[in-house]
């Protein structure tokens, strides 16, 4: 399908849609529901598009009548058309995306039959180019083209790109509409679909690949089976992915609220720290009217000093299939917190066998590529490891990240974490460090943890990091 850049007046198809008795091209008033029609016949075509594949005419001559009669380019109707070449051609359309599909206010609950059309035929569109994904074999054109298309989704749901999939915008607890888990896994079948080991061995193909988690999870599977050329690439996409989430938690951690100021350290007396408002109200008494100078007995200056006792960071990340997404966000994590002072972080990552990647904390690149994984998990193995680091209980924290599915080694988990938590050391159990925040714990851990006193954190990495930044600082 291709577009006519000329403007034209509405033609017989578009002529169709208004009242019967209009002239061919001549506007007539709208009736009530005229506008219900216009909507129903561009969702019947995108809901033929994504079940079916198959263009049926009746629909497609349509909806170009009505594409064309409210004044949106034909190329919105074009499956092959990506959305960043609709904008490129026709720019006045980008910011009509923005937030397109953000629940509206309408104040009054009034109706604005003519604007619900054409944002019928934009969000047509953007799901269209998202959800209708094909088969067979993925290029990393293709991949490239729907990342971009994704990323369209989410500035329509009020995120950035990346917001809803992970990755970038981790941390932004966004999740309009649910469809996050959805996203990734299209995401996850195009790059399963992908030959990824061929497009690796091609610098000019892999040069075309945007990292994310999907990406990123079949890199770190597969790893093993890549040498040369295609491995040296695969871990530059890695490295990219890791800089970007770690560009994002970075700014979190400094934004997140800090700990108490020790007061019992007096203020260090240099011009920076003085309190200027409290020295001004504390000498007032010694305003002279006459001379209009207020005399300053004594300055006030600032408490800037914080608690300085060393704080003990112990994160264990259950590297088991299912939680990737947590083990890269939570090395990523780990390595920001390592980097404060006064701050000794440990990192142990488990399946059914235990790693301390203590050494490579600093360093989340070389964690990652450290890690093996998928496989099963052995939750009181890593427990037998985290246990001896505990040094002093009442300065120290435990993060615990899993789905806490142990089956038959539940209770004496349990019984650890239970003898962690009553010496003293603040445990803090994470169903999932996501970006999306979707989370599913083993229901008998989640009602013991309550009961202890600890309840599993919600998934949003923001909220662990505001958890983390309290306790540590």
């Amino acid at each position: 399908m291709t577009e006519d850049p000329t403007p034209r007046p509405p033609g017989p198809r578009a002529a169709s849609m208004a009242e019967p008795g209009a002239a061919v091209g001549t506007p007539s008033p709208e009736k009530p529901d005229a506008y219900d029609n216009r909507r129903q016949v561009l969702y019947w075509r995108l809901l033929s598009r994504l079940f079916d594949g198959e263009e049926q005419p009746s629909l497609e001559s349509a909806s170009l009548g009505v594409v064309e009669d409210i004044g949106l380019p034909s190329a919105l109707l074009d499956p092959g058309a990506s959305l960043d070449s609709v904008v490129q051609r026709h720019p006045e359309l980008a910011a009509e995306f923005d937030g397109l599909m953000t629940p509206d206010d309408d104040g009054d609950g009034s109706r604005d039959g003519a604007a619900e059309v054409r944002r019928a035929a934009l969000v047509s569109k953007v799901l269209l180019n998202v959800f209708s994904t094909g088969s067979g074999t993925v290029s990393a054109k293709q991949l490239a083209r729907w990342q971009s298309d994704a990323g369209w989704l989410e500035r329509a749901k009020g995120c950035p790109p990346g917001g809803l999939r992970g990755g970038r915008a981790a941390g932004s607890g966004l999740d309009a509409g649910g469809i996050g888990p959805e996203l990734a896994a299209i995401e996850g079948d195009l790059v399963g679909r992908m030959r990824l080991r061929e497009v690796l061995a091609d610098p000019v193909l892999a040069a075309r690949l945007t990292p994310s988690m999907s990406l990123i999870e079949q890199l770190l599977r597969d790893k093993g089976n890549l040498s040369g050329v295609a491995l040296a690439n695969a871990k530059s996409l890695i490295r990219r992915y890791v800089d970007e989430v770690a560009e994002v938690l970075r700014t979190q951690v400094e934004k997140a609220t800090v700990g108490e100021l020790d007061r019992s350290v007096p203020p260090k007396r240099v011009f920076r720290n003085l309190d200027l408002n409290r020295t001004i109200w504390k000498n007032l008494t010694n305003w002279s009217p006459e001379e209009e100078r207020l005399y300053v007995d004594r300055l006030y200056y600032r408490h800037t000093v914080r608690r300085t006792t060393p704080q003990r960071l112990i994160v264990v990340v259950d590297q088991s299939g299912s939680m990737v997404d947590s083990m890269v966000n939570c090395t990523v994590l780990a390595s920001i917190f390592a980097g404060l002072p006064k701050v000794d972080v440990h990192l142990i990552a488990y399946d059914t066998r235990t790693i301390d990647l203590t050494p490579w904390v600093h360093d989340p690149f070389d964690v990652l590529l450290r890690t093996n994984l998928g496989g099963g998990n052995d939750g009181p193995l890593a427990m037998a490891m985290a246990r001896p680091k505990i040094a002093e209980p009442k300065n120290t924290v435990m993060v615990w990240i899993s789905d806490f599915y142990e089956f038959d080694r539940s209770q004496p988990l349990f019984e650890g974490i239970e003898a962690v938590h009553r010496s003293g050391v603040k445990f803090i159990p994470v169903g999932s460090v996501t970006s999306s925040g979707r989370q599913e714990v083993n229901p008998w851990f989640r009602e013991r943890f309550k009961a202890l006193g600890t309840p599993v954190v919600s998934g949003h990495i923001d909220k662990l990091v505001h958890e983390l930044k309290t306790f540590l600082t």
